[in-house]
This record gives C-alpha cells, sequence and structure tokens, in this order.
C-alpha cells in the first residue's frame, strides 16, 4: 500500500514537502492517544528477545532513527509509534539556521538514495532545549540522542565555543551526545576531522557535558565515509585515548561513484551528501576497520545503506552495537520497522545467540 502512495502522491511531490507531510501525519497520529497506542501494537511489536544495552542505556532493540529527519525534536513520540527503538535528533546548531536555500533535497530512485544540501536547517539549540525540558522523562518514554554541529556562519577558529554553547543547553536533556564533524553541506565542518582539531574539540565538550548534568551522558562522534583508512584509525586511537563512549560510522558521502541514476541528472543536482542503498558497501568497510582497531572498547553505532533485517544483522555481527537508518524510511514506509524487527528476531534465533549483544562481532573473518 505504501508503494502505492509512494508512487502515486510523494514520488510527484517535491521531496522536503513531502517530507514535511509525512512528519505531520507521524505527528498526528501521535497526538491522538487512542491511534498512538494501535499504531504503536501494529507497527512497533516489540520481541524482548531484541532487548540491549549499549552505550549504558537499555534499549528496546538496536535499530533507531538516524538524525536529521526530526532536526529539532517536534515528532519524538511518533517515530518511536513507528518501531525505532532509538531517536536521535538534530543536527542542532548553537544558533538557528535557515540552511541552504531550496531545491536541497533530491531522491534517485533508482539507486534508492537521496542528496541533499540541507545546511543543517534548525531552530536552534536554546529553542531545542527548551522543547526537550518539557518532556517527562521516565521508564518507557524513548531514548533520545542529540546530534549537535557547528552554526554555519561561525568561523572556524570558533566552532569549539559554539559546540559547547549547544551542548551546555542540550546535555541535560540527552540520553547521548553526538559531535556531528562529517556533514558536506557546511562550508569547513570536515576539517574539523583532523584529529589535532578533534581531539581538543571532543575532550572540551566531555568536559562541559560533565558540568551540566548529574550523571554521564555517552558522548560519540559522528564521520564521514570518504575518510581515508588511516585517517579513521587515528580518529579510532583518539577516541579511545579520551574515553569517548562511541563512534557513528557513518555521515552521507560526497562520492558519485557506481550510480544507476543517469550521469545528467546527478551532476544536474550538483553538491550535497548522498545517502541510501549505494554507500552500503563502504559503510560496512568502515565499520570492519572501526571494530578491529578498537577491539570492542567502545560502541559502533553503523548506519549508511541499511535497508533490510538481513543489513542489520550483517552490521551487527561485524561489530555494530547498534544500527540506525534513515533513507530507507523514506522508500519503504511506516511498515518498514515492523518488517526489520521480525527479521531480526528470525536471525538471532537462527544463530543461537540469546541476545542482540552476544551477536555483535560474531562474523568470521
Amino acid at each position: 500500500m505504501y508503494k502505492l502512495l509512494f508512487d502515486l502522491v510523494f514520488k510527484k511531490m517535491d521531496p522536503e514537502k513531502a517530507h514535511h507531510l509525512a512528519f505531520f501525519w507521524i505527528r498526528l497520529a501521535a497526538s491522538v492517544p487512542g491511534l498512538r497506542q494501535l499504531a504503536k501494537a501494529v507497527l512497533a511489536p516489540r520481541d524482548p528477545a531484541l532487548r540491549t544495552t549499549a552505550l549504558g542505556l537499555d534499549l528496546p532493540g538496536p535499530f533507531g532513527l538516524g538524525a536529521g529527519f526530526d532536526k529539532d525534536g517536534i515528532g519524538i513520540d511518533g517515530l518511536s509509534m513507528l518501531g525505532f527503538d532509538f531517536v536521535e535528533i538534530g543536527t542542532v546548531t548553537g544558533e538557528p539556521q535557515p540552511g541552504n536555500p531550496a531545491p536541497r533535497l533530491f531522491r534517485l530512485i533508482e539507486d534508492r538514495a537521496l542528496i541533499n544540501r540541507m545546511g543543517f536547517n534548525n531552530q536552534g539549540s536554546a529553542r531545542v532545549a527548551a522543547r526537550l525540558s518539557g518532556r517527562i522523562r521516565a521508564t518507557g518514554t524513548p531514548v533520545v540522542g542529540i546530534n549537535i554541529g557547528k552554526t554555519k556562519v561561525v568561523e572556524e577558529a570558533d566552532a569549539t565555543e559554539d559546540y559547547l554553547k549547544s551542548t551546555r543547553r542540550l546535555a541535560p536533556h540527552a540520553d547521548y551526545l553526538v559531535v556531528n564533524v562529517s556533514s558536506p553541506n557546511t562550508p569547513g565542518l570536515r576539517n574539523l576531522q583532523a584529529v589535532q582539531i578533534l581531539g581538543p574539540l571532543l575532550w572540551d565538550v566531555r568536559k562541559a557535558a560533565d558540568e551540566v548534568t548529574t550523571h554521564h551522558v555517552p558522548l560519540l562522534v559522528k564521520i564521514a565515509p570518504d575518510l581515508a583508512d588511516e585517517d579513521i584509525d587515528e580518529i579510532a586511537d583518539m577516541a579511545l585515548t579520551l574515553g569517548l563512549d562511541g563512534i557513528i560510522a557513518t555521515n552521507t558521502t560526497i562520492g558519485r561513484e557506481g550510480l544507476a541514476t543517469d550521469a545528467a541528472r546527478v551532476e544536474e543536482i550538483g553538491m550535497g551528501g548522498l545517502s541510501g542503498a549505494p554507500l552500503k558497501a563502504r559503510s560496512l568497510e568502515v565499520l570492519q576497520r572501526l571494530r578491529a582497531r578498537t577491539e570492542g572498547r567502545l560502541a559502533i553505532v553503523s548506519v549508511g545503506g541499511i535497508e533490510t533485517a538481513e543489513d542489520a544483522w550483517q552490521r551487527i555481527v561485524h561489530g555494530a552495537d547498534l544500527v540506525q537508518g534513515y533513507s530507507a524510511f523514506v522508500y519503504e514506509g511506516p511498515f518498514w520497522m515492523r518488517r526489520v524487527h521480525k527479521g531480526l528476531s528470525a536471525r538471532l534465533r537462527a544463530s543461537g545467540h540469546r541476545t542482540i549483544a552476544d551477536a555483535v562481532g560474531t562474523a568470521k573473518a
């Protein structure tokens, strides 16, 4: 049914407008208590066998929604209703910003991919913090990660203070915090991935988070798939040295290799980060490299090209403690997580492992 709706309605709409429309429906459904409970029962049946612990957090399962879908934390309950085991909001910047001019989101349907150059459009850390402060955090409420990035107009030399502004405002409301230095859509942002810059930045963010919270908020860094292997190794070593809680791998790519979409159409779209199925191979490679380098001493969240339960399972057995998706949600619709959960349950039982955590990193080299 969703495929028909996608072909008849969403496919013909501007992708960003379609996103806003779909997200409105999700939030509307979640605002009606009876409807929310019914939708949750149908779309998000929880198999106790999938429960897992990662980053010190107790999660109903290993599969979360990656950052970018809910930039301002306005639909957390609705997304949990659809079956995501945790929700990462953002990217949130120190100051509000409109992002890049539209059009800035494009579908590559033949590749089951997206290209975006959104540019961290968001309401800013102060407003997002105010919204999150009104949420009641209790047993059963969704686990929420907050992804923070640099305000575009802030110079690279002042980036740390901009991240600290967001950290001080948002860390008290986060179940985990992510420093995003890997989006290709903010000028100069990826320069912050250099370890001599990234290390001090993460150290300062860790210190600021500890100053404004009464408990340990897990801190992760999100890296690009376009890094050279030796740079990945350096970041892994740095994360261990700093006592970072985890790494999210990977963000979107600036590469355009091997696409089925007509080359002229890809060139017409222009700049932006590519996400979806074309990232599958590289994201798995980065995961395997990180796992080998860190030997399970920090959590790895794998994201990029995950479409099916088999994709998610392969990430888990190759070393991912948690997995995330986003682009496939656009193509698969609201029943996506139900199918993924059922498939993961079946694979876990067939594997002979008792828990998801037991299965992490068990693939033979």
